[in-house]
C-alpha cells in the first residue's frame, strides 16, 4: 500500500470517523489524548479514570450523581499502588531503603501486589505477610510478580474469605520476626503518612480536577483509614463544607463505638476492629456509617451488570452507602466513590458465584 492511500486512509479513518462503541454518556475517543510514553510500569500507576454512575442512580429513581474513581484500573488492580509507589520513593529518597534491600509488609493483597510491582521495579526483593483468610488469587497474584508470599494460619475459628482482627495479630508477629531475620525495611501502611500522601497529593487532587470542583461528599470504606484521610484533606482544603462519610464493616464497627461482633466478615481490607487507628481523623468525618456483607455483595454485583464496572467488595459497600446517601441526607447531590481493587481478585469467593 503506497504513502499516499495510507495517508487518504488515515485522514478518512483514524482522524475523522466516528466511534460507534461510545456507550451513553462516553467522550468520544477521539477527544481522547493518550498518555505519554511511560520509563516503567511506575508511570502507569494513578491518573485513574472517574465516571459518573448514571445508569446505578437512574434505576433506583434518586436524585443526584455519583462519580466513581477507578482504582481498580491501575497496574496492580487497586488502589494500593499508590500507596506502595510513595512509601518506596520516599523511603529510599530519605536513606530508610537502600538499594537492594528487602522489604517485607503486612498485606491483604492490595498493598502487596503495588509494593510487588514498584519493588520489582526498583529492584528490591519483597515478602508479602498475608493471612490465608484472604483469597488465594491475591496470593497467586503477587506471586507471579516475583514476590515471596508467606501465609499466616488463621486463629481459631477462622472462615476462609474473612480475616479477622485476631487473624491481623498474627500475620504482624510474623511480620516482625520476618523484618528482624532478614533486615529489611517495613512500610507500616497502618502507621505511615505516606499513606495519606498518596492520595493527599494524588487522589483528591486528581478527583477534584475530574469532577471540575463539583463534590459535595466523599464516601469510603475504613481499612488503614490512608485513602479516606488523605482524599478528605485535600477535598476540605478545597472546599471546607465537602462532607466525608466513613464506611464501616457493620460486625466490625469499632469505630462508631460498637462492640465488634467477632470481627468476622467478607469485605476483605477493611475492618479489622482496630480502634487505635493512627491514620484515622474523627475531625474529617461527618458520619459514620455501617454497612453488611448482603449490601455490599449485592452491590458490586449490580455496578458490574449495570455499569460494566467488575470491582470488589469493598466497592459494592462504597456504592451501597452512596445511594443510601442520595435517597437521604445528600438528595440532589454529588458525591463520590472509590472503585477500590478488581473483581478479578474475589472469583475464588462467592461474591461472584
Amino acid at each position: 500500500m503506497n504513502d499516499s492511500l495510507l495517508a487518504e486512509r488515515g485522514s478518512a479513518g483514524l482522524k475523522s470517523a466516528p466511534d460507534t462503541r461510545e456507550g451513553e454518556g462516553a467522550t468520544p475517543r477521539l477527544a481522547r489524548r493518550p498518555p505519554p510514553l511511560g520509563e516503567s510500569i511506575l508511570d502507569a500507576i494513578g491518573n485513574t479514570p472517574l465516571v459518573e454512575l448514571r445508569k446505578i442512580v437512574r434505576n433506583r429513581g434518586l436524585e443526584g450523581r455519583i462519580l466513581g474513581k477507578l482504582e481498580y484500573l491501575n497496574p496492580g488492580s487497586s488502589k494500593k499502588d499508590r500507596v506502595a509507589l510513595e512509601v518506596i520513593r520516599r523511603a529510599r529518597a530519605d536513606g530508610r531503603l537502600q538499594p537492594g534491600q528487602a522489604v517485607v509488609e503486612v498485606t491483604s493483597g492490595n498493598t502487596g501486589t503495588g509494593l510487588a510491582i514498584v519493588c520489582a521495579a526498583y529492584g528490591h526483593p519483597f515478602i508479602a505477610v498475608m493471612s490465608k483468610g484472604n483469597t488465594v488469587e491475591r496470593a497467586r497474584q503477587m506471586a507471579a510478580l516475583g514476590a515471596e508470599v508467606v501465609l499466616v494460619d488463621q486463629a481459631a475459628g477462622g472462615l476462609s474469605g474473612q480475616v479477622s482482627g485476631c487473624d491481623l495479630e498474627r500475620v504482624e508477629q510474623t511480620a516482625f520476626e520476618l523484618v528482624a531475620e532478614r533486615g529489611a525495611f517495613r512500610p507500616y501502611q497502618f502507621e505511615s503518612q505516606d499513606n495519606c500522601l498518596a492520595h493527599e497529593t494524588q487522589t483528591g487532587p486528581e478527583i477534584w480536577e475530574q469532577a471540575q470542583g463539583q463534590v459535595d461528599a466523599f464516601a469510603m470504606i475504613s481499612g488503614t483509614c490512608g485513602t479516606y484521610t488523605g482524599v478528605m484533606r485535600y477535598l476540605r482544603r478545597m472546599n471546607p463544607s465537602v462532607r466525608g462519610y466513613m464506611i464501616e464493616p457493620a460486625r466490625a464497627a469499632v469505630l462508631a463505638g460498637a462492640c465488634a461482633d467477632g470481627a468476622r466478615h467478607k469485605i476483605q481490607g477493611t475492618g479489622y476492629a482496630r480502634r487505635d487507628l493512627p491514620l484515622f481523623d474523627r475531625t474529617l468525618v461527618t458520619e459514620l456509617v455501617q454497612i453488611d456483607d448482603a449490601e455490599a455483595e449485592e452491590m458490586a454485583r449490580a455496578l458490574a451488570v449495570e455499569e460494566g464496572i467488575f470491582a470488589g467488595i469493598s466497592t459494592g459497600a462504597n456504592l451501597s452507602v452512596a445511594l443510601r446517601l442520595l435517597a437521604g441526607p445528600e438528595k440532589g447531590n454529588t458525591i463520590v466513590i472509590i472503585a477500590c481493587d478488581s473483581g478479578l481478585k474475589y472469583l475464588s469467593t462467592d461474591l461472584y458465584p
